[in-house]
This record gives structure tokens, C-alpha cells and sequence, in this order.
């Protein structure tokens, strides 16, 4: 009998130290669709590793923000973090590159740019140390205000937000004469409520999702950037997993980026119509209009390539594709 128990214990005392709860922040509120996703996720690898590996989320920005986030994943206090916006920023910033303003005309050249370049960034998280597995789409970011902006002149005494970090938006708004409040995502309702901002940059689900639409009044009707999540997981972590264990979390992780596409994408659409059904205005800029201000935010891009946020290959590469798109 003693034998019998002392062989158990031995075989549950491996079992134990073979599971692994992967602890993951991200800013996006509990019941989302991509938390949604996130936990059936969850349930599947947790049911096909016979518990072995459980991931367990910290949603809403409890965690703090991207970069609080990722240093909690350097000292083990978490092990991931699924991040929008430029997030990334600080250990990758070619992983931002799609978010380049004006970069898209449409999601055609979405898909064929993606397509194309999407494993080249997963390649270079991982060689930095991060495990991921595909981007989210969030849609196309729209500039949303109190007051009507139809051109780069409106945005002259605008108090304009850009998210805490992101080098790419401030650039963006600095190219064109506007000095941006920088702020935590968290922070943004707030400071809309008391004034401190009066404009913003966001998804029509996006705006919806984190209340951002009962502030506005307008929407400039037309792509200012591309916006998508990554999840990403400390490689040294991830390859504590059995390698068969590793294939399901892929598996599984892959399967909810591919989903979260193809569904914000339609709830994108449903949200537009949403937001003007409470009454915001949809403005469009003249083509004039949208030409000045692509201008200016390229040329500020040109002057940086290879010597700034980005380097050199990854904004040839965005190029050529964006280039091939547009000949089809």
C-alpha cells in the first residue's frame, strides 16, 4: 500500500510540474469579442492538454498599460500580453509598421500587403524573445471630434490624444502642425468627459467598445491608420511546454487571430452604421484635402526611414507590396 501511494505521489508531483498557467494582460475590456475568443481559446487548450496548460487573463487594463505590461513580463510577473497601438514599440518597432497613417486605402490592400509581410514580423518578435501567433485586425482607425474636421487647418485648436508610446501617431500629428496630448488608453474616456481632449483616433467598434462615441459629435470619414493586436508570449516560457503541448497552444492561438479577422472586420461595418444611427456625422475631406495631409506624413516618414522608428528594409518592403497592390 505504502509503495502504491509513494508511486502516485511521484506520478502527480510530475504531473504538477509539468503544467503551466501562462498569465496574460491586455487593455481590452471583458466581454469583447476578443475576449470572447481569447477564453473558448482557453477552454480548448486547457481540455486538449489535459490541464496541463491553462492561460489566465487579466483583461481591462488592470495591469496597466503595454509598457507596464511588458515589463511585468520581464521580471515573471506575467508571461504575456495582447497589445494594440504601439505596444510593441519599445522591443519591436517594425511590428508597427502597418500602422503608418495613411499607409491603406482599403482592406484590399490590407490583405495583399499582410499576406505578404505577416510572417516577417511573427520572425521578428521571435527572435527578440516573444512568441506570437498572428495579427488581429481592429480596423481602420477614423478621427473623432466634438467638432467637424474636414481638413488639416480644423485641427489647429484641437486638443488631439495619442496613445501613451505611440511614435507613429505623434509623428503623424506633429507632421502636420498639431501637438498631441499623450495618454493611457484607460485614461482617454476621462479625459474626454472633463475636456481634456476633444478629439481622438479610433475603430467605430473601438469607439463603441470603450464608450469613446458618447463624447463625440463627427467622424472623419476616411482611414487616418490600420489598427490590429498581437499576442505575445516570453519565448523562454512558452518552450517550458511539452513541444506536442506547444502545437495545440498554436493551434488554437492561430485559429482565434484568423477568427478575430474576419469578425471585427463585419463588426467594424455594424458599428459605422451603429454610430450614425445615434446621430454622429460622417465628414469627408476632399481628395485635395486627404492628398495634403498624406503628403506631408510620407515625406516625415521618408526623412526617418533607416534612421529613425523604423528601419529601412521593413518600410522598402511596405512599399514595393503596397506598390504591387495597387497595379493588380
Amino acid at each position: 500500500m505504502m509503495r502504491l501511494l509513494l508511486a502516485l505521489s511521484i506520478v502527480l508531483a510530475g504531473a504538477q510540474a509539468q503544467a503551466l498557467t501562462l498569465k496574460i494582460a491586455t487593455i481590452s475590456p471583458d466581454g469583447t469579442v476578443w475576449m470572447k475568443e481569447l477564453r473558448k481559446a482557453a477552454a480548448d487548450i486547457k481540455q486538449q492538454t489535459s490541464g496541463r496548460v491553462k492561460l489566465r487573463f487579466y483583461p481591462g487594463g488592470v495591469m496597466g498599460n503595454d509598457k507596464n505590461v511588458l515589463r511585468k513580463m520581464r521580471v515573471g510577473q506575467l508571461h504575456g500580453g495582447a497589445m494594440v497601438g504601439g505596444g510593441l514599440g519599445e522591443i519591436y518597432p517594425d511590428s508597427q509598421i502597418y500602422s503608418l497613417p495613411f499607409a491603406f486605402r482599403n482592406t484590399d490592400e490590407v490583405d495583399f500587403v499582410r499576406a505578404r509581410m505577416d510572417g516577417d514580423l511573427m520572425q521578428g518578435l521571435y527572435e527578440r524573445g516573444y512568441v506570437s501567433f498572428g495579427l488581429a485586425e481592429a480596423g481602420f482607425a477614423y478621427l473623432m471630434s466634438n467638432k467637424p474636421i474636414s481638413g488639416i487647418a480644423d485641427l489647429d485648436d484641437r486638443k488631439v490624444w495619442v496613445p501613451e508610446g505611440d511614435a507613429i501617431s505623434q509623428m503623424a500629428f506633429e507632421a502636420v502642425g498639431v501637438s498631441p496630448i499623450s495618454l493611457p488608453l484607460p485614461d482617454v474616456l476621462t479625459a474626454l468627459q472633463t475636456g481634456l481632449i476633444d478629439t481622438v483616433g479610433a475603430s467605430p467598434i473601438g469607439a463603441i467598445a470603450l464608450q469613446w462615441h458618447t463624447r463625440v459629435k463627427y467622424v472623419t470619414d476616411t482611414p487616418l491608420m490600420y489598427l490590429y493586436g498581437i499576442l505575445i508570449i516570453d519565448r523562454k516560457t512558452f518552450e517550458r511546454i511539452k513541444p506536442d503541448d506547444q502545437e495545440i497552444v498554436r493551434a488554437a492561438l492561430t485559429d482565434v487571430f484568423e477568427r478575430l479577422n474576419e469578425i471585427n472586420r463585419q463588426e467594424n461595418e455594424q458599428a459605422r452604421h451603429a454610430l450614425a444611427g445615434q446621430g454622429i456625422e460622417f465628414i469627408r475631406p476632399s481628395a485635395e484635402e486627404k492628398a495634403r495631409w498624406d503628403s506631408a506624413i510620407r515625406d516625415r516618414l521618408i526623412e526617418t526611414r533607416g534612421n529613425g522608428y523604423f528601419s529601412q528594409a521593413i518600410v522598402d518592403k511596405l512599399l514595393t507590396n503596397l506598390d504591387a497592390a495597387r497595379k493588380r
